[in-house]
Parts: structure tokens; sequence; C-alpha cells
């Protein structure tokens, strides 16, 4: 392969004799040259997209991470020995045994990390400040390795085996990544064995169907790869097809991989995965918008806009003082401390977050003016609420990340915009996010389409219950860390807060890798007017005979919390968990049930007889309707990341728990709960709102229907787990209702089916209404008077969203 010049070496070269002569523009250079000098302009911006801009070397906090990456890149250099079947002696590659089994995952990894490893030699080369910028011999030896690791193992004429991710997108990825940083050292021929090798591994047909492992955040890393791949071999096609094949990415999807027009994003077919997928995708989104933009390859797909929308319509609802919600990071929250860095920590909620606040910067400057300047000041506003886990001091951010941070935070012209408050539902990944001021909320669910938990590459060993209607909340100004500090690695993972279980004992990976165990139920999901909502799910246990209904009704100030229907023939105790708080290594927060402070020291536990409300100091409130018997808990508990997580650490960790449950004893018949969880409340208001025993009306709570009134908020909430009558509303089949009534003289009726199998449904409520103000088309009829009557069509086809109705009242 003979190397094309530059349009600047060229000119240089001959002296502007082309000039003189006048044949810029001529063929000659409007072909083989003009092309390799756009080919050289990509490379330069890749460059500049991997190693940032706009920062100052000598300054903090980019002078540390400069140094900490020289130190690193040297020692990877002094360990550095090649051999037959490694370059690195922990890394050893050769598999004896080649194939897709957990082993093979490992030596395919290990060749992934080599090209890690050069990938960071190089940017310690190419980044000022590192103490090895621009060091001959530390190039030389970086050539070297991406030779020995081409002629060892990544060449055209070897069979991948292990894990296709190394193979297709974590080798190829960093080798590229590296090429770009060590062009000028590369022949013409080492550009060429690598770029075969890339050919080999990810042809074209890698993203010939959009299917398999070439879906969502697959497909664009794979779109990187024949992007990156044809700027550094120069070749056209190559870029064109990777262009070219991010388009099935941008699309609403209606089942599998995606994102969805209720702003769910799936991978994995049943994995809700905004957190860590997602990021990446949306992350190589953004590169490859700005790599692209103003060349021959420029993405201009107007359904590019769908993602542009996704950042406030499916991120950002899951974005909390700079954390990213753990219900919709899939395995990846069992990430903590590296087993191979013991000092570092590799990923939590906040640490995963700052990486999307990143993303969401670089993508702004692909997005109209408008959506730039909002996501700035979205994104100034959860840096500076993250008083937890501060962004700027991020070790696990990239320094190209961190710039860009930087640039928001320190942009006068940007104010910061404040947490929205509202209810989010998302019936497609049986997600829901409910937001107050100073607190919000999220409910996780499992259902045919939506997974209990994934495991998978050793990792969420124990996750099993996270769909069971796990209930996750946070304060404005505490409790950020409630699932950041070590809280996987130590919480019993059968008591998770809001969940209800069998303690039936789970092996490890019970049910399957990759999203495998769903439960066969289709009633998951609920109604919202975007401000309250009624959610439900129908639980069945995963591999156990448990069943139960539970509700959530998402309120001004609180969320009630309902069970019925709880039976199971396990022989195991059954429980569902009011709430489980994580009090860090030495909290000793009060415990106040019906006005009396209970023991804070450890272990402790009562059983609260008759309770009518219990607060957890500096954290909220629990109110008991009508009384209940809950069984309190004060303990240590030690684990360890890799209990969770084959990969991470073996360093015992302790933290501190205060466990709220209602015991349904041994194979219950028909268990029931109710509570009221009322984040960041005091002792004074959850005892006044125990007092106020008509504050809330339970109107059911069977294994039938389940359903509230709150008359002050003139909110009614029910779910028909069945037809049939609650209070002043009748269904003839399942569905979700909530309705709203306002003291202008209005009310809104949300209607749902959860189920997505309903061909007809009538719904009549007891209320006088004057007209109807405004309905969808999927409703067929309405009746006004002394009652409202409401006949649907065919609801089967509305993937679960809610139907507004408003009305004027008589």
């Amino acid at each position: 392969m003979t190397r094309s010049w530059s349009r600047r070496t060229f000119l240089q070269t001959t002296g502007g004799t082309a000039l003189a002569v006048g044949i810029v523009g001529s063929p000659l250079l409007s072909g083989q040259a003009m092309a390799a000098d756009e080919f050289s302009a990509l490379r330069a911006k890749w460059r500049t997209l991997m190693l940032g801009e706009g920062f100052s070397p000598t300054a903090e906090p980019f002078r540390t991470m400069l140094t900490k990456l020289g130190t690193r890149a040297a020692e990877f250099r002094s360990t550095m020995a090649p051999a037959g079947g490694s370059l690195w002696p922990d890394l050893v590659w050769a598999d004896p045994e080649p194939d897709t089994d957990q082993e093979s995952y490992g030596y395919s990894q290990r060749m992934n990390d080599s090209y890690g490893r050069l990938s960071v030699m190089a940017q310690a080369y190419c980044q000022p400040g590192t103490g090895l910028t621009g060091n001959a011999s530390l190039a030389a030896d970086i050539v070297a390795g991406l030779d020995h690791v081409y002629a060892g193992i990544y060449n055209e004429g070897r069979t991948r085996f292990g894990n296709f991710y190394s193979w297709q997108i974590g080798a190829p990825q960093a080798l590229l990544d590296t090429c770009v940083l060590m062009y000028d050292q590369l022949s013409a021929t080492q550009i060429a064995n690598y770029c075969r090798a890339v050919d080999h591994f990810v042809p074209d047909s890698a993203v010939a169907g959009y299917t398999g492992t070439s879906t969502g955040a697959n497909r664009v890393d794979l779109c990187r790869v024949l992007i990156l791949r044809g700027i550094v071999g120069g070749s056209s096609a190559k870029v064109t097809v990777g262009r070219n094949a991010l388009s099935p990415v941008f699309p609403y999807v209606t089942s599998g991989d995606g994102l969805y027009a209720d702003g769910s994003f799936i991978q994995h077919t049943s994995v809700p995965y905004a957190g860590t997928y997602g990021a990446v995708m949306l992350g190589g989104l953004g590169m490859l918008f700005a790599l692209l933009a103003g060349s021959t390859w420029a993405v201009t797909d107007p359904n590019r806009q769908i993602v542009f929308d996704a950042v406030e319509n499916a991120w950002a609802p899951f974005l909390y003082n700079g954390l990213v919600m753990d219900n919709v990071s899939g395995r990846g929250m069992s990430r903590g401390i590296s087993l191979n860095d013991p000092g570092r920590i590799q990923a939590d909620d906040h640490l995963r977050g700052h990486g999307i606040l990143s993303a969401i910067v670089l993508l702004g400057q692909g997005a109209s003016a408008a959506e730039n300047a909002r996501w700035r000041g979205m994104v100034k506003g959860w840096m500076q609420r993250d008083y937890y886990s501060p962004p700027l001091s991020d070790p696990w951010l990239s320094l190209v990340g961190l710039a860009r941070l930087k640039s928001v935070a320190e942009d006068t012209s940007v104010s910061a915009i404040a947490e929205p408050t509202g209810h989010r539902l998302f019936p497609s990944m049986a997600r829901a996010t409910h937001r107050r001021p100073g607190w919000a909320a999220s409910i996780s669910m499992a259902g045919k389409r939506i997974t209990h938990y994934e495991t998978g590459n050793g990792e969420n060993l124990r996750g099993w219950h996270t769909g069971s209607g796990m209930l996750y909340w946070w304060g404005d100004t505490y409790a950020n860390g409630q699932y950041s500090d070590a809280f996987w690695p130590t919480v019993d993972p059968y008591r998770l807060p809001g969940t209800t279980n069998s303690r039936i004992p789970l092996a490890d990976a019970t049910g399957g890798d990759w999203g495998a165990p769903k439960p066969d139920v289709n009633w998951v999901g609920g109604a919202t007017d975007g401000h309250r909502a009624a959610v439900g799910q129908y639980l069945k246990g995963l591999q156990s005979t448990l069943m139960a209904k539970k509700s959530w009704f998402c309120l001004d100030d609180s969320i009630v919390c309902l069970g019925a229907g709880i039976k199971s023939t396990d022989g195991a105790a059954v429980e569902s968990v009011v709430e489980n708080r994580n009090l860090g290594p030495g909290g000793t927060h009060a415990l106040t049930v019906d006005g009396t402070v209970k023991p804070v020291g450890h272990p402790w536990s009562e059983t609260l007889t008759g309770a009518t409300w219990a607060h957890i100091g500096g954290m909220g409130g629990y109110v008991f309707p009508g009384g209940a018997t809950v069984r309190a808990l004060r303990e240590e508990r030690t684990g360890r990341w890799s209990d969770i997580n084959r990969g991470m650490a073996t360093t015992p960790i302790t933290r501190r728990y205060l466990t709220l449950w209602a015991d349904h004893g041994t194979n219950p018949a028909n268990g029931t709960y109710s509570y009221i969880l009322m984040p960041g409340a005091s002792t004074t208001q959850t005892a006044a709102r125990a007092a106020d025993t008509g504050w809330v009306q339970i109107l059911a709570n069977t294994d039938n229907q389940q359903g509230v009134r709150v008359p002050s908020l003139g909110f009614t909430g029910v779910n028909f787990w069945f037809g049939g009558s609650v209070g002043a509303l009748t269904a003839s089949a399942p569905c979700s209702v909530m309705i709203s009534e306002k003291t202008d003289g209005t009310a809104v009726i949300c209607v749902s089916d959860p189920m997505r199998m309903q061909t007809a449904l009538t719904l009549t409520w007891n209320r006088a209404v004057a007209s109807v103000t405004s309905k969808p088309s999927t409703v067929a009829s309405a009746t006004t008077g002394s009652s409202l009557n409401l006949t649907f069509g065919d609801l089967s086809g509305t993937m679960g969203a809610t139907q507004r109705i408003t009305v004027r009242l008589g």
C-alpha cells in the first residue's frame, strides 16, 4: 500500500509549483490527493475527539490526570514482555481449547485488554504533560506491540473464539484508535496488515442485517469500527458502509433492541439499558456525528432527530443529581472495585451518570442551537447538585469527558436548570420514575417482555429480585449514595426495598444469562397524567411458586404501596420489604415508631405490632394505614464485589442496614400489605399523616383489584387485575385507571391496557360529567350525564400507553 500525501504536504514539497501551474482543483488533486486530504482531516478530528481540547495540561485536575496516564503507560511499557501467546505475562490470550465457554471469554478478553494497554500507551505518547509525550522509545514499543498482537492472534488467518465483543468491537476499536494516534509512526505495510485483520473479523456483512449482536449500542460500535477502518485505510467505501449502517439505529422500535416512542431503551432483547448500553450508544453517536460533520460522509438521515429527542425522552428521566438510576443499567450495577486495580472504583450510579452527561454535551454539538443550550443547562444543574460525587473530581471519567464537563461548568452564559417534577411511565421496559420537589423515586418490574434481571460474563450473579417491584428513591441533598456506597455487594439480595420475595434459596446466576429469566405475566404497567400515576405489577417469583399483585400510587408528597393475593407453596418464608436503607459504614440513624425511639445499637431486631407509622432519621417516613405488624432489623452486613461479579475485588466490605418488612409467613395463601412512603418527611409530618386516617381511602386491596382515593388531591387510582367495580369505577376488563379532579371543575381520566390484549373495554365513572372536552381515537363512544361511560375500541396495539380523556364535571 502506498501512502497518499496530504494536500498540505504536497504543496509544501512542490514549493507551491502546483499553484503556479494551475493544477489545484484539477483531476489530479480532486481525486486521490483530495480524498487523502479528507481522510487526513478526519484522522485529525478523531485525535481531538479522543484526546480532548480546550484544557490546560498544567491546570488541575488535568495535570494530575495526565501524570497518572503517564504512570500507567510507563507501568504497561515496563511489564510488556512479548512471548508466544501473550504481550504481557498477565494477559495470556493463547486458549488451549478455543470455543465459546466462559474460559474462552476470558482469553478473548485478554487479547482485547492487550490492545487496550497499547491504546493507553499511545495516549500517553500523544497527550502533553504525561512525562512520555513524544518519547521515541515509547513509540517504537507501541508499534512493536501492535505487530506482536497482529502476528500472534488478531490477524486474517485466525478464527475467533470466546466473546464476539472482543473481536468485533473492543479490540478493533482500541487498535484503530491507536492507529490514528500513531499514524505517522506506522508503515503502509503495517496499516495494510491491521486493516486486513479488521476486515476479517468485522466484514461489511456484520452490519448487513439489523439483528443479533448488530443492534442498538452494538450496532453503533460496529459502525464506529467500519468508519475508522475506512479512515485509517483510506477506503471511502468502508466509511460509507459504516455511515449508512447507522440508519437502522434511529427509528423507534416496537420490540427488541432500540429506542421506543415511550422513552424506553432495550438491549439484549429484554433488558432496560439506558444507563450502560444506552450510554455507549449515546456517546458513540455523538462521536460519529461530530467526526463526520462537514465531510463527504456527514450523517444527514432525518431520523437522527429521534436520537436528539431521546436525550430528554429516554435519558434525562433516569438522571438525578448526576447519577443514572441502577434499574436501567442491567448487569452494570454489579461493577464496583476492579479485581485488577483494587484501588479504583470501576463504576457506580454516579460515575456512570457522569459519562452520560459528557455524552450529552458532545451530542449537543450536532443538535440545534436551542437543544444544545438547554442540554448544557441541564448538565450544569446535574453537576452542581452532585454533592455526593462531584463530576469534576471523578477518577473514572476520561480526560476528554472531564474537559467537556469543565467547559460547561465554566460557561457563564449557561444557567443551571433545576430537576423537573412529574411522572414518567415506560411500559415498554416496565419502569417508572416519579419526581417531586426534594426527591425522586423509580420502580423496576418484570413481565413477559422484560427480564427479572440480567446476568452474564459472571456479572450480576445475585440480581434475582431487582425486577420484583424494587422501589428506589433519593433525596435532593441526602441519600444520594444509597446505592453507590457498596450497596449491591452488601445488601441482602432477598430484601431489596419495595420487593415481594420468597426466601427460597437461589443459586448464583439463577435463570440463565442475558436476560433469559422472564415471568409469564402480561399485566405490568399503569396509567399517568404526567404528574401522578397508578402503577401495577402482576408478580411471579423467579423459580418459585410465588404470586402477588403489587400497586404503587404515585402522589404529590408520597407513594401509596399496596400488595395483595400474595401466595406461595415453596415451603419458604415470603416477605414484602418496606425499606432497606444503607446507613454506610457506621450509620446510627434513629428509628422512631409511633413516637418511640428504638435502640440504635446493632445487631437489633423487633417485631412492631400494630405500628401506624415509622420514621428513619435523615431519610423519611412510613405510614401503615389501619396499623400493621412490621419486622425491624439493624445489622452489619459484609460482602465482596466478587460475590456478585467474578471480575471484581475480593476485599471484604461492611455496611450497616436498617430494614423494615412485612412477614407473610411460610406458604401464605392470601397475604396483603399497605404502606405509604414519604421521602424526606420529618417525624412530625409522618405522625400527622398517620393521624389523618381519612387522607387515603383504600378502595380495594385484593387479588382482583387494587385502588385508592385521596379526596384532598381529587385523586382516584385503580388497577383492575380483572374487570369489576371499585368505588365509583366499573371496568369490563383488566386495565389501569387514574383520575385527577381539578379545582376548576374539570377532570382528567387516564386509562391504559397494560396487558396489551384488550380488543374492547368499557369504563364507567359514577360521577356527573357535563361534557367530554378531548379524547383519543381509541375512544369509540363517550356518554355523559349522571355518569360517564367510555367505550374503547382495540387497545391491544397501544403498547400499554396511557389514553387521556379530559372532561368538564357536572
